[in-house]
């Protein structure tokens, strides 16, 4: 039962609709599939069907490897890499921590600068625009004085800069969809990344890890990073997204050594620095 819903919801999935995007397509049947996959569990869970092998299903993967996060001076000189809309593209992603679903899906209606802020009410993906993945996810994204000027200058540069345009349209396209992302990544961003030194796998969702990381190592609270990122559980915030930069985990771990370790000790790291 469960292997032919799976795959009736996979040739249902907007894969088979128009994408021909290989990696889209490849996502967009293996998201229909889990999902589907999800509800089936449940269903056989809740009405009390102990005779299925849903023993032997691991219903939640351990993460192959943990997310590359870049540090300041990594975007810092990735951006000086960058110029039109793929440099604010990645500053408007490094700063927001917004998903590459709802960056591509904004609209110049949607940046007020008056009120200094972001209002997200669409996703695109594979040039389909549907919803926003969580109801958390349509709240007011802060714009500070920064990245206002940087957007208010694209606006002023770009060729599609009316209320109801695309911020980063396609030129390609007319200005009837945005640029896509995948090609921005592979044949801009990647590459000035590799310009700059970096050696780390630069994706989309980089800069949204990176963005929560370089908040947890400012000192922000649990609650601004969990709203920042708009999550629904602040307990995915923390577990997933938010490392611990390695200076602030050394500094954080100086001040227990000179809490607890006696002075003689000190002493000891002191000559030992400056050897």
């Amino acid at each position: 039962m469960l292997t032919g819903e799976i795959r009736n919801q996979i040739d249902r999935s907007p894969s088979r609709s128009g994408c021909t995007d290989s990696p889209c397509r490849m996502a967009a049947r293996r998201k229909s599939g889990i999902s589907c996959l999800r509800c089936s569990i449940t269903r056989c869970v809740t009405s009390g069907q102990k005779d299925t092998r849903l023993n032997f299903v691991r219903q939640s993967a351990k993460r192959e490897r943990v997310p590359e996060v870049l540090t300041a001076e990594e975007i810092k000189a990735l951006l000086s890499q960058l110029d039109g809309p793929y440099y604010v593209m990645a500053s408007l992603a490094a700063v927001t921590g917004l998903r590459v679903s709802e960056l591509t899906a904004l609209k110049w209606e949607d940046v007020d600068f008056n009120a200094g802020e972001i209002r997200l009410t669409r996703a695109i993906v594979c040039q389909h625009v549907g919803s926003l993945k969580t109801e958390t996810s349509r709240k007011p994204v802060p714009m500070d004085a920064g990245l206002s000027a940087v957007l208010l200058d694209w606006r002023r540069r770009c060729p599609y800069n009316q209320d109801s345009d695309y911020v980063f349209a396609s030129p390609e396209m007319h200005g009837t969809q945005p640029l896509w992302p995948s090609s921005a990544m592979s044949k801009y961003i990647r590459p000035a990344a590799e310009r700059a030194g970096i050696k780390k796998h630069v994706r989309w969702h980089v800069f949204r890890h990176s963005f929560a990381t370089l908040l947890k190592g400012n000192g922000e609270d649990v609650k601004t990073v969990h709203e920042s990122l708009r999550h629904a559980d602040s307990k995915v915030t923390l577990d997933t997204y938010a490392q611990g930069l390695m200076p602030v985990k050394k500094a954080a771990q100086r001040k227990v050594f000179e809490a607890v370790v006696p002075k003689c000790s000190h002493a000891i790291v002191a000559a030992t620095a400056s050897a």
